[in-house]
C-alpha cells in the first residue's frame, strides 16, 4: 500500500519553505542520461509525488509540456501558488493511477517520494505510460546532511547534527526499513530494464539560515511522527539542537547563514524499445 503523509495545508509550506530541491547539475545528469540513450523527445515530463513542486519547476524549462502529480490538494495548491510557467500543470492522484495514455510519457521522476508509493504497483504503472525510450528517474536524499560554518570545527557542529538524527529514528517509518538508500538500491538490482545507471553519492551544497536547516529537518516524516506523539519533547528536541548548534558555531541568531550538504542518489532507466 502506499503511505499518505504531508498532506496538511501547514506542512505543504513547509514544504516549499524549508525542503532542498535537487540541483540543477542533478536535473542534468537525468537529461544527459536521456540523451545517452537517444531520446529524442522531450515533450512530456510527470513529475509523480511532486509535493509542492520545486522539482517540477525545474523540468519545465527542459520539456514541452511538465505535470506534476500528488494525492494531497494541500500540497498541490502551494505548488500552483508558485507555477509561474505557462507549460506546467498539476494533477491530483495517487502514484500508482496515472492520468496518462499508454506510451505517452517522455520522463517519468518521483523526486523524494518514490519510497512512500506502493512500489511495485508505480514501477508497473511507469512502464506502462512511458514511451518505448522513455526514461524513468527515482531521485532521493539521505537523512545525514552536514553543515559548514567559517572557524568552526566541521566535526564538532556534525556531532550535534548526528545526535538530532539519532532522536529522530525511533520515529522513522517501518516502511522505509532501515535505510532509504538500500531500498533504492534494491530497486535498481531488481528493475528489468537493461538500460539503468545508479549514482549514490552526489552531494548538492546550499547556503541557508540555520533555522531554514532546522526546519527541514523538522518537516522529515520522522520529526513529524514525534511531534504527534509528544509535542513537547518535539519542541524541546528542537530548541536543544538549535542552542548547541548556535553555542557551537559562537554566534547568537538562528538567521546566521551555515552551508548545508546534501548527499543525493538517483536510479535512471531507459524502457526497452521493445517493452
Amino acid at each position: 500500500m502506499a503511505f499518505r503523509l504531508f498532506e496538511g495545508k501547514e506542512h505543504a509550506a513547509s514544504y516549499w519553505r524549508y525542503r532542498i530541491s535537487p540541483s540543477h547539475h542533478l536535473i542534468q545528469q537525468v537529461l544527459d542520461f536521456m540523451e545517452k540513450k537517444k531520446v529524442h523527445s522531450f515533450e512530456l515530463a510527470v513529475d509523480v509525488g511532486c509535493g509542492s513542486g520545486q522539482g517540477t519547476l525545474l523540468l519545465a524549462k527542459h520539456f514541452a509540456s511538465v505535470v506534476g502529480t500528488d494525492v494531497s490538494p494541500a500540497q498541490l495548491e502551494v505548488a500552483l501558488e508558485h507555477a509561474k510557467k505557462p507549460n506546467i500543470t498539476y494533477k491530483q492522484c495517487v502514484a500508482e493511477e496515472l492520468p496518462f495514455a499508454d506510451s505517452s510519457v517522455d520522463l517519468v521522476t518521483a523526486m523524494s517520494a518514490f519510497h512512500w508509493f506502493d512500489r511495485q504497483r508505480f514501477l508497473q504503472e511507469a512502464h506502462r505510460v512511458l514511451r518505448p525510450r522513455g526514461c524513468l528517474a527515482l531521485l532521493n536524499y539521505t537523512m545525514n546532511m552536514e553543515l559548514s560554518y567559517p572557524d568552526c570545527c566541521s566535526h564538532t557542529l556534525n556531532q550535534v547534527c548526528k545526535e538530532f538524527y539519532a532522536a529522530l529514528q525511533p520515529y522513522r517509518s517501518p516502511h522505509l526499513g532501515p535505510s532509504s538508500i538500500e531500498l533504492y538500491r534494491g530497486t535498481y538490482e531488481s528493475l528489468p530494464y537493461p538500460e539503468k545507471e545508479w549514482q549514490e553519492c552526489v552531494w548538492v551544497r546550499r547556503s541557508m539560515p540555520l533555522s531554514s536547516y532546522m526546519g527541514m529537518v523538522e518537516s522529515f516524516s520522522s520529526y513529524q511522527a514525534l511531534l504527534r506523539d509528544d509535542p513537547q519533547r518535539a519542541a524541546n528536541l528542537s530548541q536543544d539542537i538549535g542552542q548547541r548548534l548556535m553555542s557551537t558555531m559562537k554566534v547568537s541568531s538562528a538567521d546566521t547563514e551555515v552551508e548545508v550538504a546534501v548527499k543525493y542518489f538517483y536510479l535512471l532507466a531507459c524502457k526497452p524499445e521493445d517493452a
